[in-house]
């Protein structure tokens, strides 16, 4: 029970929903991603409900919401989604903590099917500016600078040195931002409610570079991702509307599961700069 009157404190269940997986919404988010596979006329793609989280943002959000950014996100893939049948969410706050003058709330949304069984599992990191903190003026993202290089003792990365996977390229434009964060306005959407936030231009939300991700490791491993699959990714920079990205992976290692193979990787995004969004590891069977 909350004694403090804290609306976001661990423990707390923030919302659940019921929904049809539909060819409609399989056709829609393949277009919205570029992600045209054709297995998805066996089933849903794993994250078709990718920002499921964000449908109870009142549940969960620290009330200020000025500078706040996606840090991390986690998934774990455990069952193919069907088509033509019932899904059911679950939204629950697992975590809070405070680093490097951030506080950080972790939501865990769960997606389940008609009989409750667990099929996909997302952990979402998000950040938040302090209460009393800096003030908006002291509060600045712009299109020229890096979360990334500000940690320059950060450690090498990648570090595998396997195979690298077939990488993707994507152009993140602003039909595609409508279509992933739409049909509302806001910061992800229109150039003008970015700037009420404290960003110079639409904020490409972090949620479409997993999704990415996920395509690259569905890709290479097909159903071996979809019901192992696993992946933890630290978002390290602004991804910009219009902005050219690359997602690619490296094989790290194999180790014997049972009596399956787990194949782990290192995977990231980044600009034609070479400026890295996304980094992280993902795993899946083969």
């Amino acid at each position: 029970m909350n004694l403090k009157g804290e609306t976001a404190f661990v423990g707390r269940h923030c919302g659940s929903n019921r929904y049809d997986v539909t060819r409609e919404l399989v056709r829609f988010y393949a277009d919205a991603l570029g992600d045209a596979s054709p297995l998805y006329e066996s089933y849903a793609p794993s994250l078709l409900f990718h920002s499921e989280c964000y449908k109870v943002l009142g549940e969960w959000y620290l009330k200020n919401l000025f500078g706040n950014l996606h840090a991390r996100q986690d998934w774990e893939l455990f069952g193919a989604v069907p088509i033509g049948s019932p899904v059911h969410t679950r939204s629950t706050i697992i975590e809070r903590y405070h680093k490097r003058g951030r506080d950080y709330v972790v939501n865990e949304t769960d997606l389940m099917d008609a009989e409750g069984r667990l099929l996909v599992r997302g952990r979402t990191h998000q950040s938040f500016l302090p209460a009393g903190g800096p003030a908006k003026s002291g509060f600045v993202v712009d299109e020229n600078t890096s979360r990334e290089k500000t940690r320059a003792a950060a450690a090498p990365f990648p570090t595998a040195t396997g195979a690298d996977l077939p990488s993707l390229e994507k152009v993140v434009d602003e039909r595609r931002c409508w279509m992933f964060s739409g049909p509302g306005r806001n910061y992800h959407t229109d150039r003008e409610a970015a700037k009420q936030f404290g960003f110079p231009n639409i904020v490409v939300q972090g949620m479409m570079s997993t999704c990415f991700v996920h395509q690259l490791m569905h890709d290479h491993f097909g159903r071996g991702w979809v019901i192992g699959g696993k992946m933890s990714l630290k978002l390290t920079n602004v991804l910009w509307v219009d902005e050219r990205v690359f997602v690619r992976g490296r094989i790290r290692e194999e180790q014997s599961e049972g009596t399956q193979t787990r194949v782990a990787c290192d995977v990231w995004v980044e600009k034609s700069d070479g400026t890295r969004v996304v980094i992280g590891e993902a795993s899946a069977l083969a």
